[in-house]
């Protein structure tokens, strides 16, 4: 069994993997990120170099910290370039048929003290590892969004997840200085179980002509303290990924009241999933976001 984790081996250079990229190797962990396609590698570099030059701006990093941070970072296009990494961590679309692919190639490559974990942020951990040929080597380390801000980290075990593997994860997690929230494995755990039926209810309540966009927005925001209204909330996390979430809820907990409101689902459908492709609740291609409805 690894006793320490000392290299990292990333899976999706998006906006999850490259957030986790970017927050293990300022903790000092060398970092392998991997993806299918050099032009999705670039991008993540590029956010990741862009978020840490916000950072510097802040003054909450410093230029040789940065640079240091930057050259633990490799990244590779093929998947055997994680073989020799203690850690890896999955952090492709929330797609369960999509992820089962994932660790059926990487499997066969990793050592066989790795751990491999998925930043899953509903799937079931069991059924995730059920898929794998180390399931009690597996485990559900559920980063937020943006993962260089957010606090908090979820760890989720599946049913075999050994304590061993929970006590290395949770070991990684503490060197990120983030705080972390144990979950049982349940549908969407504790934090999307919680938001994204509140985000799920907005839509109904525009879907039903409660109130407009910014009428919902500004209510939530200024009603209720939120930081950010859950339509614009909605299109920061992903439409396409709100509705996997709902769709995970009423199907693994056949309860009507997380049925998806059918506007997020002609949402997705039209393919405006929110700020990734530019319309969503809010129209994001102009100076200033307009709302669609």
């Amino acid at each position: 069994m690894v006793v320490e984790v000392k290299k990292v081996g990333v899976i999706g250079a998006g906006q999850m993997g490259n957030g986790i990229a970017h927050v293990s190797a300022l903790a000092g962990y060398d970092v392998v990120l991997h993806d299918i396609s050099q032009d999705r590698i670039d991008n993540g570099l590029a956010s990741i170099s862009g978020n840490m030059a916000r950072q510097l701006a802040k003054g909450t990093l410093t230029e040789e910290a940065r640079n240091l941070a930057l050259a633990r970072i490799t990244t590779s296009e093929n998947v055997s370039s994680l073989a020799d990494a203690d850690l890896v961590i999955e952090a492709v679309s929330e797609n369960e048929q999509i992820k089962r692919k994932v660790f059926q190639s990487v499997c066969p490559i990793l050592k066989p003290e790795a751990i491999l974990s998925t930043n899953t942020s509903s799937i079931s951990i069991t059924r995730l590892a059920s898929a794998t040929d180390r399931p009690e080597k597996f485990i559900g380390i559920h980063f937020m969004n943006p993962v260089p801000v957010m606090e908090l980290v979820e760890l989720v075990r599946g049913i075999a997840t050994s304590d061993d593997t929970f006590e290395i994860s949770k070991g990684y997690t503490l060197g990120l200085k983030k705080t972390i929230a144990v979950s049982e494995d349940f549908p969407a755990f504790m934090v999307n179980r919680i938001l994204l039926p509140m985000i799920n209810e907005a839509i109904y309540t525009l879907y039903e002509g409660v109130g407009s966009v910014e009428a919902i927005d500004t209510a939530m925001r200024l009603g209720a303290n939120h930081p950010m209204g859950p339509l614009q909330l909605a299109d920061f996390i992903g439409l396409d990924t709100c509705l996997s979430i709902m769709q995970v809820l009423y199907e693994g907990l056949a309860d009507t009241k997380y049925r998806p409101c059918p506007l997020l689902v002609k949402y997705v459908e039209a393919g405006w999933l929110g700020r990734k492709t530019q319309r969503g609740f809010y129209d994001y291609r102009g100076e200033v976001p307009v709302p669609t409805r």
